[in-house]
């Protein structure tokens, strides 16, 4: 039975998922809002009419979690607390067939590049002059700024090039123009997200040119940080890190995940790079950019992977002594080329050893935090929480990496500035401060 009390033209979008889901579902939100629609993000109240939930599909865990919030906007149709559900995103493309049959309370599922056909659905003209145009749902300071879609890798274990397509990349003056609409309403940093950085501009210039959009970038005013998320280590361009090096606003920040360092788990994930190569180039990195602060992921568990595969991956974390580092542990996906190996290690053994490889994290990032006791880091500061004033540094990226607190009964700062902060004390994954002028 459906309620005749709900205002009309109210929708819920609900993200779940990376980055490039939030950045999807801000583009979806403008072109709505434009479209006549009154929108709100990641919150529904009863008089929001539809909900569009808006998917991951990565890993098992992630899968789970969208069914699940799937399954809770469907009972609230079922008790006609809502009028429509939508789902588009990751999961949805890859799965669409079966959830139809499997939830058939949804109105309609749309795949990642199936924006349009999703605004047609809402009776809304798809507007190419909103092309930029995005309802942020960060902080006003920072947003995450998408420069390509897709991948061209074949890495093993991964599902994402089923999801969202091969790599397209946006033009350099799409990009420029999009970062120029973020900094004029008040967006100081931005981080650049794709799912292979380094590819950027091959297949539009046939030639890398990520360096060239950075020279750009660094040209806005109003935009202070840029910060790069996320790229392949296998035949790594290094005048990507001259541009770091060159370029003032660029972050000494880079996201490189590396997966494993055991050269069979490597050659197993198709990853195109060895150990030793690996520890080659992320000596020549640090080697251009001192500072640099590199964040990279593990991924522990795979098809094969042994006692000893995992103590050589365990003995590179502890000598590379990465500033920041995450670890996954492997998820069985269908369609993937390692779906056709044994999926031989228990998920028991995945756990522990993800918690084992946290913990050597744990202490090699409480030294090196430790050494920033006493010295001066330009903060940004993203909010406030209980008795503290909470940011960040040129080396952390927003909800992954460390923060900074600044006690909020003697001091004050405003959220979204900038401050000069000097480190005063320091945990595994938190530095102490006081702002000095």
């Amino acid at each position: 039975m459906k309620t005749k009390t709900l205002k009309q033209n109210k929708v819920s979008v609900i993200t779940l998922g990376c980055s490039k889901n939030l950045v999807d579902s801000e583009v979806l939100m403008s072109q709505m809002k434009h479209g006549g629609y009154d929108v709100a993000h990641d919150t529904w109240s009863k008089d929001r009419n539809i909900v569009i939930v808006n998917t991951c599909g990565f890993i098992d865990r992630a899968k789970e979690e969208s069914i699940n919030t799937i399954l809770e906007y469907a009972d609230a149709k079922n008790a006609g607390k809502i009028e429509k559900l939508y789902v588009t995103g990751c999961l949805s493309a890859r799965y669409k067939d079966s959830l139809e049959t499997e939830i058939p309370e949804v109105d309609a599922y749309f795949g990642t590049n199936e924006l349009p056909r999703l605004l047609k659905t809402l009776k809304v003209n798809y507007k190419h002059e909103l092309i930029g145009e995005r309802l942020l749902t960060t902080p006003s300071h920072y947003a995450f700024l998408k420069i390509s879609e897709g991948c061209n890798r074949t890495c093993s274990f991964c599902a994402i090039p089923l999801m969202r397509g091969k790599h397209l990349s946006k033009t350099i003056e799409e990009v420029v123009d999009e970062a120029k609409k973020l900094a004029a309403k008040g967006v100081k940093e931005i981080m650049l997200i794709a799912q292979e950085l380094t590819f950027y501009g091959l297949d539009i210039y046939k030639k890398r040119a990520l360096p060239k959009l950075l020279a750009e970038l660094n040209k806005i005013d109003g935009i202070e940080w840029i910060r790069l998320h996320y790229a392949y280590p296998a035949q790594f361009p290094m005048e990507i890190v001259d541009a770091i090096a060159e370029n003032e606003k660029v972050c000494n920040y880079l996201d490189m995940p590396l997966q494993h360092a055991s050269d069979n788990i490597l050659t197993s994930m198709r990853r195109n790079i060895t150990n030793v190569e690996t520890v080659k180039l992320i000596d020549a990195i640090r080697k251009r950019v001192p500072d640099i602060a590199l964040r990279t992921t593990m991924l522990v568990g795979f098809p094969g992977e042994t006692e000893q595969d995992f103590e050589r991956l365990k003995t590179f974390i502890e000598q590379s002594r990465f500033e920041r580092l995450g670890v996954f542990t492997y998820s069985h996906e269908e369609s993937t080329r390692a779906h056709g190996l044994e999926d031989d290690v228990p998920q028991e053994v995945k756990e522990e050893r993800a918690a084992e490889l946290m913990a050597v994290q744990e202490g090699i990032s409480a030294e090196l935090n430790q050494q920033k006791i006493g010295k001066t880091f330009k903060v940004l500061f993203d909010r406030k929480e209980g008795n503290h004033f909470i940011g960040r540094t040129e080396f952390d990226s927003p909800e992954v990496d460390n923060e900074v607190l600044v006690e909020a009964s003697t001091q004050y700062v405003r959220v979204g500035d900038f401050a000069r902060v000097k480190i005063i004390a320091a945990s595994e994954f938190d530095l102490q401060g006081i702002i000095v002028k």
